[in-house]
């Protein structure tokens, strides 16, 4: 195979194949965020292609956020029997198969199955849970700039497309626009069939920073013990507060970002006259500020009380939503809120994982973090559709912008609920 000749060579120039996987998961993570954040384009070619109605279309966003969070501790146990080539694979291949079928739709329900279902169920194997299951198995050191690197790049790859399929959309229609977004996507696919490997041992290596050979887990339990995994960790940390804290802090994280910015960030501009191009332009900002807030909140995590960090991420992302709600969105007023609200995006994203990890212990961390990572979807489709409804009701967002932001103040303030981390938590094993 081409990884073991690449490891081959790098070993020789003491480099270490970790970072090509990295590599390759982090351009994987960006182009199938890249398809999540399409669907705010899309929004209003169909009401004006099809004169559905703009809550229909939220519904049918709604139920693929949900889909995205609802598979991610399910994702994790996928690859860990299947290993993570063959599932990322699968993954991008529905991806795919959701975009080009709805190129033919001529029904809201068949935008519900297809953007809905299929393609939430394909994002949400290749979510957050995807970064994280690679920097634990492929890195011992440098971990967490691996974690924040893949967060941002989940987070960024949202946003930086956006420009480009609004663009095409509005020159050539939103068939176009997703063409594009298939073929990135296909060049994914080629990327993690020459290049991922499910463990280091499969190339005969330790994992970064380690220097003995980890061996490959067997998979002894059936699929569906693995399966049931997910839902057993569930049970054991739901009577933990701390868990009910993250995951409704998270909820708010989501609510406030992918549901409500992402994806109604375009209409939002239209109703102020702001061309579609240039709405997506000022969210690539927000993207690109992003990537620097949260690697930047990844190195703050390893050197500051986590609780305290979350106060003020959630604090300032509400203060900068209820200052875009009181704006006349002016270049230099979306200028500001783009600056800070883009270095707030998922900044919460690293300390939320070291907080799960300190209050559950690392063994549990990942899957603890799965169902943190759901309340967040869960967030985020209750703000792509209720966003949208308000708007039906009030033909303003404005109200929509200004609860959003009442609750991360809400959430700034919960997160000081915390105790700080001392003893590790600790769950009998499943048998």
């Amino acid at each position: 195979m081409i990884s073991n000749s690449v490891a081959r060579w790098m070993e020789a120039r003491n480099l270490h194949y970790g970072w090509i996987v990295a590599a390759t998961t982090f351009l994987t993570m960006l182009a199938t965020a890249g398809a999540m954040g399409s669907a705010g384009v899309m929004i209003q070619p169909l009401h004006q292609e099809f004169g559905w109605d703009i809550a229909d279309i939220s519904a049918a966003m709604a139920v693929r956020l949900v889909l995205f969070g609802l598979l991610g501790p399910f994702a994790a146990a996928f690859m860990s029997h299947f290993g993570i080539r063959q599932v990322v694979t699968t993954a991008l291949g529905l991806i795919m198969a959701g975009i080009v079928v709805s190129f033919f739709m001529r029904e809201v329900w068949q935008l519900l199955l297809l953007w809905g279902v299929v393609i939430g169920a394909g994002t949400g194997m290749t979510a957050l849970v995807l970064g994280a299951t690679v920097a634990t198995r492929w890195f011992s050191k440098r971990r967490g700039l691996v974690v924040g690197l893949m967060t941002a790049s989940s987070a960024t790859g949202q946003l930086i497309f956006l420009p480009i399929l609004a663009s095409l959309t509005e020159a050539y229609g939103w068939r176009t626009a997703m063409t594009l977004a298939v073929a990135i996507i296909a060049s994914a696919m080629v990327l993690v069939a020459l290049l991922m490997r499910d463990h280091p041992a499969d190339l005969g290596l330790p994992p970064y920073g380690d220097a003995s050979i980890t061996p490959v887990p067997k998979r002894e339990q059936s699929l569906l013990k693995t399966l049931a995994l997910p839902i057993v960790t569930l049970k054991q940390v739901a009577g933990v507060p701390a868990f009910w804290v993250l995951f409704g802090t998270f909820f708010i994280c989501g609510l406030s970002t992918n549901g409500l910015i992402q994806t109604h960030w375009i209409s939002i501009c239209g109703d102020f006259g702001m061309a579609a191009v240039t709405a997506a332009g000022t969210l690539a900002v927000i993207g690109i500020f992003d990537f620097f807030g949260t690697v930047l909140a990844g190195w703050l995590s390893d050197r500051f009380d986590n609780r305290f960090l979350l106060f003020w991420f959630y604090g300032l992302r509400g203060l900068s939503l209820i200052y875009l709600s009181f704006s006349g969105f002016t270049f230099a007023e979306l200028a500001i809120f783009a600056v800070f609200y883009g270095l707030d995006w998922v900044a919460t994203v690293p300390p939320t994982v070291k907080l799960a990890a300190d209050n559950f212990g690392r063994e549990k961390a990942g899957l603890v973090f799965g169902w943190v990572f759901t309340g967040h979807q869960l967030g985020a489709a209750a703000a792509a559709y209720g966003a949208g409804a308000l708007r039906s009701d009030f033909s303003t967002y404005l109200p929509a912008l200004q609860l959003a932001g009442a609750m991360c103040i809400i959430a700034a303030i919960a997160v000081l609920l915390l105790q700080k981390p001392g003893s590790l938590r600790t769950f009998p094993q499943p048998a």
